[in-house]
């Protein structure tokens, strides 16, 4: 019975000092930008050259924020990480035998990127359920999307928005035109697929699309927690 006790007390310490040091470190980021991923580490050791600049969300285009919102999460200012209407309606066209499609927030994206490893497994789905609760806890809405939109992968080595911007055309993220960020958030879903320079067919495609909902974004006021 002591060595129950004793790892029963040890487990409970750990979890603990995970949960406290978790709260810790998401709390240090509020007021200081993030070293790095792990996405980026995995990528350097892949060979890759990685540049990732960090921009302040005032020198990044709202045209960007918009067409983010846009393309990834338009209910963004309105949920509190996890966006269960946008599961529903994913869970729903699967029923219907159209091609289940992600329901993943940008907070989502921004604990997963920020503090947590690639892979599918129901641990790192826990953690990034977790981090998602605890950066909506701390963290304002457009503190959310500055390290969304400086850590997010654009391919070929590029992390956030500057380095993005910089490679692909050639100037700063805050000069932005609303077709260059209608481009850059259409390759968000796969970064190393899917090309800003040249675009294909479907890239301009959806580019335009997003062109129109980035319209209505602004019309209708959902990207107001960041650029009110």
């Amino acid at each position: 019975m002591a060595g129950i006790h004793k790892v029963t007390r040890f487990l409970r310490w750990t979890v603990a000092s995970v949960l406290i040091g978790s709260l810790i470190w998401a709390g240090a980021l509020r007021f200081t930008p993030p070293a790095g991923t792990m996405l980026m580490v995995e990528r350097k050791l892949s060979g890759e050259d990685i540049i990732h600049p960090w921009t302040p969300l005032d020198e990044i285009s709202p045209h960007l924020v918009r067409a983010v919102i846009a393309a990834e999460d338009t209910r963004f200012c309105f949920h509190y990480g996890v966006d269960l209407e946008a599961i529903d309606e994913a869970l729903t066209e699967s029923k219907n035998g159209k091609r289940l499609r992600g329901a993943s927030t940008i907070s989502q994206q921004t604990a997963k990127n920020v503090f947590l490893w690639n892979g599918r497994s129901w641990l790192r789905k826990g953690g990034e359920t977790w981090f998602t609760l605890v950066i909506e806890t701390l963290w304002p809405k457009r503190r959310i999307m500055e390290i969304y939109l400086n850590v997010v992968e654009w391919g070929d080595g590029l992390f956030g928005a500057e380095a993005a911007s910089q490679k692909r055309f050639g100037k700063h993220a805050k000069n932005l035109t609303r077709q260059e960020a209608a481009l850059l958030a259409s390759v968000l879903p796969n970064p190393q697929k899917w090309r800003v320079d040249p675009p294909g067919r479907y890239v301009r495609a959806r580019a335009r699309t997003l062109r129109g909902r980035m319209e209505q974004v602004r019309r209708d006021g959902l990207d107001g927690c960041v650029l009110g």
